[in-house]
């Protein structure tokens, strides 16, 4: 399994913006384009971003 490396603050932002795209797409017939929302939904419910591990980020909250 991938390594989590998104955040509860950017989980939610990402699926806000990805359910957004997508509701675009949906409810406008010219909006192809809002069909990329599926990426930054798919990040935010794997919690995991392949673009964060390649940039070495992480957005998850520091273990003490």
């Amino acid at each position: 399994m991938l390594k989590q490396n998104v955040g509860t603050v950017d989980r939610a932002l990402r699926a806000i913006v990805g359910l957004a795209l997508i509701a675009l797409a949906v409810f406008n017939t010219g909006m192809a384009w809002g069909w990329i929302g599926l990426v930054p939904l798919a990040t935010a419910v794997f919690s995991t971003c392949p673009a964060y591990s390649l940039l070495g980020l992480n957005t998850c909250a520091r273990k003490a």
